[in-house]
């Protein structure tokens, strides 16, 4: 599996916003929205909060590129995904985000590092043009062969994603 990383809304601040101000006039209803996501994940067994606000993923993303490069780093996207989805922190925070670092065994010190010089930039600058090229309109995107599918999936979409890219099951 490849990550690639997506601006879904780049031009929030750094500071964050509420999910009040991000979806203001557009007549959602939060509590349904909150529902909905939380029925999905109880479903496929995963952990999900109840957010009130939405962060600047960019630092993020630019940590997980670097990770992707380091022994381990892997790692660093599942506790992304619970910081920011189950305990709701500010993952455009630099503090926080070298908190998760070094929770997952990276150097928090090349960490640092890294997202003070913004070496990992250029490189999520190209998967944000890859993932336009791709057509990506929301997190999550699963794409298989030429073939995508966008949002929370139930394990059976993503089964018949693989399938008809021409996976091979395991055994």
């Amino acid at each position: 599996m490849k990550w690639i990383h997506f601006p879904l809304h780049p031009e929030t601040p750094q500071e964050g916003q509420s999910l009040e101000q991000l979806f203001a006039g557009r007549g959602m209803d939060m509590d349904a929205m909150y529902a909905r996501m939380k029925g999905l994940m109880d479903v496929e067994g995963l952990p999900y909060g109840h957010r009130t606000h939405t962060y600047n993923s960019r630092l993020a993303q630019e940590l997980g590129k670097w990770a992707d490069t380091q022994p381990g780093g892997e790692a660093i996207h599942d506790a992304l995904y619970r910081a920011y989805f189950v305990d709701a922190v500010n993952v455009g925070d630099i503090d926080t985000l070298l908190k998760i670092a070094g929770d997952v065994g990276l150097d928090v010190a090349a960490a640092r590092a890294m997202l003070e010089s913004r070496s990992f930039s250029d490189a999520v600058d190209e998967d944000w043009a890859l993932s336009r090229q791709y057509g990506v309109t929301g997190v999550p995107t699963f794409v298989a062969g030429r073939q995508g599918v966008v949002g929370a999936q139930p394990y059976e979409a993503l089964e018949q994603l693989l399938q008809e890219a021409g996976a091979a099951p395991k055994s």
